[in-house]
């Protein structure tokens, strides 16, 4: 009976063994020259940008051996990618924690709700003040009664600036002090309000509307982010504008940041409907890649999901854009102009009209997330291509310029959807034949951030392979 009892924990102690060895195994963590592998082997197959560093061209290096050397020259994972990506390059992205990203393009994220910009003080300092752009329902900026044009100039008391803005707003808990703006002077109303940031998941629609202005209708559309998950919503905005028999459409991106190249396509084809299966935009890759992967994205009649496209076969239509107007944005705007008239009513854009692939530390050519290597949670946006409308054009690095230009007045942003709003006015005074006022702001005001500015899907184009 020993014997047995002996030989039964002799085989339980070899099983555990075991398991803990294949346990080991699974959660073996990469070596931070494996992180550097991956960031080198992603840049050298896909980068826009490739020839632009020495480095990366394919006969650099002579064996591994040399290329492990050279990698390990840097400090950091994030210092060898600045050292590699172009000086033109405003916005590849690398990130530690790819589950955060990927909740980020779903449009999840830690949030609690207040959607602001940061101003320099127009007296030459590095004072910086908030204003509240927009509140998003059911969040906890929306219970403690903040609303849009409100203006912050202290977070947990101490004076924002240039050098300690992030600082301070990084955390999930933080007070904002408020203020008021009027002229140039920013003067504390000592009145404060403590917000909490809870995961969140933010619908990118914003404001569906049927505005009916003398007879005619015109829809309006505030959208904030390029969202894949949410398109759906978006055809079913576009159903409600076909039901209401719209002749007229405005669509308002001023903060919107980008996304899906495959949603902006969709939109586009929503907006028309009469081009379907034309090409929208070309692309335009490394010389490695071009004859492989570069293929026109045309005009659809499909969401993902295989619904049929609600279209409304406009030859018009109307964008509101701001300096924060980018990527995914500035594609609908490019894309759309050889075909239909575009009138941009606002601000110039931000000037991104590269895309990104999400690459993965897996095998080339997929860098794809199920064959990730588990030791690590690295992963990459690089810039992959570039969008060059039918017409060619591309590479407006300076932005799109608005053809009706109307700054937005941090002391007068007006009600989003109001038809008094100044920028949406702006858009229906020139639907109507109705002369435009004078530009508001008469003072001149630098954004140096603002709250997307905090997101790792700030100001992305993502493609999908």
């Amino acid at each position: 009976m020993k014997k047995k009892i002996l030989l039964l924990l002799i085989v339980i102690s070899s099983i555990f063994v075991s398991c803990f060895e294949d346990l080991d195994d699974t959660v073996q963590v990469a070596s931070e020259l494996d992180i550097k592998n991956f960031i080198y082997r992603g840049l050298n197959f896909f980068y826009l940008y490739k020839a632009d560093t020495p480095e990366l061209a394919n006969d650099a290096f002579a064996n591994q051996d040399d290329l492990n050397s050279f990698l390990n020259s840097y400090d950091s994972p994030e210092s060898l990618f600045d050292f590699l990506t172009s000086s033109q390059d405003r916005f590849s992205l690398l990130v530690d924690d790819y589950i955060e990203l990927e909740n980020a393009l779903s449009g999840i994220t830690l949030n609690h709700g207040m959607e602001f910009g940061l101003v320099f003080y127009p007296d030459g300092s590095d004072n910086v003040f908030g204003y509240v752009r927009y509140i998003l329902p059911n969040t906890d900026a929306e219970a403690k009664g903040l609303e849009r044009g409100m203006i912050f100039n202290t977070i947990d008391g101490q004076q924002i600036n240039e050098s300690n803005f992030r600082a301070l707003l990084e955390p999930d808990v933080y007070t904002i002090g408020l203020a008021t703006l009027e002229g140039e002077t920013i003067t504390p109303t000592g009145e404060s309000v403590e917000l909490t940031k809870q995961q969140y998941t933010e619908n990118p629609i914003f404001i569906a509307e049927t505005l009916t202005i003398e007879g005619q209708k015109v829809g309006y559309l505030m959208y904030n982010a390029f969202t894949k998950d949410f398109d759906p919503q978006l055809n079913a905005a576009f159903s409600q504008f076909q039901s209401e028999g719209i002749t007229n459409l405005i669509l308002d991106v001023r903060y919107n940041g980008g996304g899906s190249v495959e949603t902006a396509i969709d939109l586009s084809s929503m907006i028309t409907g009469q081009f379907n299966g034309q090409v929208f935009v070309n692309e335009g890759w490394n010389d490695d890649r071009q004859a492989q992967y570069a293929a026109p994205n045309l005009f659809n009649n499909e969401i993902h999901t295989g619904e049929g496209i609600n279209s409304l076969n406009l030859n018009q239509v109307y964008v509101i854009t701001t300096s924060r107007t980018a990527s995914a944005s500035e594609l609908v705007i490019n894309g759309l102009d050889p075909y239909i008239t575009v009138t941009q009513v606002g601000g110039t854009t931000t000037g991104k009209f590269q895309a990104s692939f999400l690459l993965y530390d897996a095998p080339a050519p997929n860098f794809s997330r199920s064959q990730a290597n588990t030791g690590h949670t690295y992963a990459m946006l690089p810039l992959v291509f570039k969008t060059i409308n039918v017409n060619g054009f591309t590479d407006y690095i300076d932005g799109l310029d608005p053809e009706i230009e109307q700054l937005e007045d941090y002391a007068n942003l007006g009600v989003l959807g109001n038809i008094e709003e100044p920028l949406l006015a702006a858009a229906l005074n020139d639907i109507f034949g109705l002369p435009q006022p004078q530009p508001l702001r008469s003072i001149q005001f630098e954004e140096v951030s603002e709250s997307k500015a905090f997101m790792p899907t700030y100001q992305l184009m993502v493609a999908e392979e």
